[in-house]
């Protein structure tokens, strides 16, 4: 009798390709229909969120109101403006544009986990790796210590911005050898520079006088608080050029997912992909917490919950987790906002709470999964 084989399978010994399981049509069929309600959730979701958090507060304005003033915004005349005599500029000035921030900030971080996933393919990565957030707070806590205020209200935003992309650049050439970088090399390379930053940030600490001090603990938590129109105006076309990158490479991540050789086969230049990425990956980190702070996790948290769902495909789960990150990050802030009268609770404290157990949760998952570290 003649052994059954897979299709391609004579072809795939003829040549040396690696050979290719079969997919799973029930499996593929059904995560390839989770994708239009997870998105359509997600949007109703934000949504809904951004109308609950810009009417919550010490001033609160109905959710009907919220969107009243909104329409009257845009010139339809439909719905209740506030009926507080500040409500409407409480919205406009104060809430609406923390919203819109955190909306970015969220999409931004999610985003730059899903590719830096998928550039090492590993669930574990997180922006973090190649240094953008080391490098952004000790660029800043520098200008915090030292009373730099050359641009004003913009000074830490932009040396948090300017230092989180310098410290990438020193780690991918660092970890550049004979043309080449290798994903090992690299998360060493990012080891290594985080540990140097961070102590960096130790001796600014010891250097500061308390209020100071005080600044650069709170810059670390990362915070919402404060946001302007103006702020959100500097963050906006760095996120989106980070998002459309994202959005242009996604493909080609699939393609990497094969391993590096399959990928160099099917016409993928792996070196200039992995360049393009990371410097995606610092833009859009940098500019979430050039005036955020660090806020950690939701680069690790979304996008590996979001693949749970649709699979691996980056062409569905980069934009899934730009919407995902911006959910969690808005109901982070409006629990931070709420949970406590009166206070405003540090933003990175909460999604450290929550990303925490879900990364210990994670590890053990994939060890089970694995057999094993050895």
């Amino acid at each position: 009798m003649t052994a059954l084989r897979e299709p391609g399978a004579d072809r795939a010994a003829a040549t040396g390709a690696p050979r290719t399981p079969a997919p799973v049509p029930g499996l593929a069929r059904t995560r390839h229909r989770r994708v239009v309600p997870l998105a359509v959730g997600l949007v109703v979701a934000l949504l809904a969120l951004a109308v609950l958090a810009a009417g919550t507060g010490q001033l609160r304005v109905p959710p009907a109101e919220v969107l009243g003033s909104v329409l009257h915004r845009i010139g339809l005349d439909v719905g209740p403006l506030p009926s507080h005599a500040n409500g409407d500029a409480a919205l406009w000035t104060i809430r609406f544009p923390r919203v819109v921030m955190a909306v970015l900030a969220g999409a931004a971080l999610a985003t730059a986990g899903a590719v830096m996933q998928g550039v090492f393919g590993n669930p574990l990565a997180d922006p973090g790796i190649v240094g953008v957030s080391s490098g952004a707070a000790l660029a800043a806590c520098t200008g915090i210590v030292f009373g730099l205020n050359f641009l004003g209200a913009f000074t830490s935003a932009a040396l948090a911005f300017v230092g989180g992309l310098v410290t990438t650049l020193v780690v991918y050439l660092l970890a550049r050898s004979g043309g080449r970088t290798e994903v090992v090399t690299l998360v060493l390379t990012g080891v290594a520079v985080n540990a140097v930053a961070g102590a960096g940030i130790a001796f600014l600490t010891f250097l500061a006088d308390t209020q100071a001090r005080e600044q650069i603990v709170f810059w670390q938590l990362g915070s919402l608080n404060g946001t302007r129109w103006q702020y959100v105006a500097v963050v906006a076309p760095f996120v989106a050029v980070g998002l459309l990158v994202a959005l242009l490479v996604a493909r080609r991540l699939d393609l990497l997912a094969l391993g590096e050789r399959a990928a160099r086969h099917v016409g993928v230049d792996v070196e200039r992909l992995r360049v393009v990425s990371i410097v995606a990956v610092a833009l859009l980190t940098a500019a979430a917490v050039a005036f955020c702070g660090i806020i950690a996790f939701v680069g690790l948290v979304v996008p590996h919950l979001i693949r749970m769902l649709v699979g691996p495909g980056h062409r569905a789960l980069v934009p899934l987790s730009a919407l995902g990150g911006a959910v969690l990050l808005l109901a982070a802030d409006l629990v931070a906002r709420t949970a406590v009268a009166y206070a405003d609770l540090p933003i990175g404290m909460l999604t450290a709470l929550v990303g925490g157990p879900f990364f210990f949760w994670l590890i053990r998952r994939t060890r089970r999964q694995a057999g094993g570290w050895a």
